[in-house]
């Protein structure tokens, strides 16, 4: 395998639609992910992609290596664990991490790294499994910007790069950014529940919000492509935007400012995902506090006046 493939580790709802637009636009990949299934459903589309015989191999296959995994502890496995990439890659490689990750663990892993020599970026990404599919990406890169620079081509592929600051400063900016689309699809929710109770129709609603100052993504894209429809099947795992609010509220306890709303948004999404399962989609938050809503009527008393 050359060395000037590119190591693309993660293929998963997100992972996936980027490593493909990687591949359809002639860069060479070499892929890796734990999911057999998920392997071999890429290079079944992409028989020019190489598999890695395992990790360590990716790095000795590759100059450049992209993860977007999970969280940042199974990336800090995957780069710096016993078999990890790290025991492959030589002196003056990059890894850029595009997964949503601690920005405090970030900065850690980025100083292993150094240890050896390698360069480390933080882009995560930000825009769904649409955006990811047609190259539109909000990418929030932290690192030295002349790196960054070098890698734009390649970043360009899948969206709008962002520079944010020193490593660790485009994750931060991901989970604050994850934080204030948290708040509003939970708030617009209550909205339209309290509406549609009182008498209101969803989609009036939505149609009117759109058109005033209440709206926002929520409700010009999740409401009318993922709710009202009741599909709920936006592809980003509600568990995930849980644990994105928990390294927000880490960078605002980091930094010392305020996070009341914060932690109140972070214990809505956490009680939603553990009624639902991490897997759900975070779409489901409404059919959440639609059901809380059910509860709250029956413990209520009184005539409201």
């Amino acid at each position: 395998m050359a060395a000037d493939r590119i190591g693309f580790i993660g293929l998963g709802n997100m992972g996936a639609p980027m490593a493909h637009r990687l591949a359809a636009a002639g860069f060479r990949l070499v892929v890796h992910d734990k999911s057999g299934e998920r392997l071999r459903a890429f290079r079944e589309g992409h028989p020019e992609c190489q598999a890695a015989d395992d990790l360590p191999a990716l790095g000795r296959a590759c100059h450049l290596v992209i993860t977007i995994l999970p969280d940042g502890n199974i990336v800090r496995e995957v780069l710096l664990g016993e078999s990890g990439v790290a025991a492959g890659l030589k002196p003056a490689s990059l890894v850029i991490d595009m997964s949503s990750a601690s920005a405090i663990g970030t900065r850690e892993t980025a100083a292993r790294l150094a240890e050896r020599g390698i360069g480390f970026i933080d882009a995560p990404v930000s825009g769904g499994v649409k955006k990811a599919v047609d190259g539109t990406l909000a990418i929030m890169a932290g690192g030295d910007a002349g790196t960054i620079d070098r890698v734009r081509p390649i970043l360009e592929v899948l969206g709008k790069v962002f520079l944010t600051g020193p490593v660790g400063s485009g994750h931060a900016m991901k989970s604050l950014n994850n934080y204030l689309s948290a708040a509003s699809l939970a708030s617009a929710a209550e909205a339209i529940l309290a509406g549609r109770a009182f008498g209101l129709d969803p989609a009036r609603m939505i149609e009117i919000l759109n058109a005033s100052s209440g709206r926002s993504n929520s409700t010009e894209n999740k409401f009318p492509n993922f709710i009202l429809n009741q599909a709920y099947n936006s592809g980003f795992g509600i568990g995930l935007l849980a644990k994105d609010l928990r390294l927000a509220r880490e960078v605002a306890v980091a930094a010392g400012t305020p996070d009341t709303l914060l932690c109140i948004c972070a214990e809505v999404w956490q009680e939603a995902a553990h009624e639902l399962g991490d897997l759900a989609d975070h779409t489901e938050v409404f059919k959440y506090l639609e059901s809380m809503g059910r509860l709250d009527s029956r413990g209520r008393t009184g005539n409201g006046a």
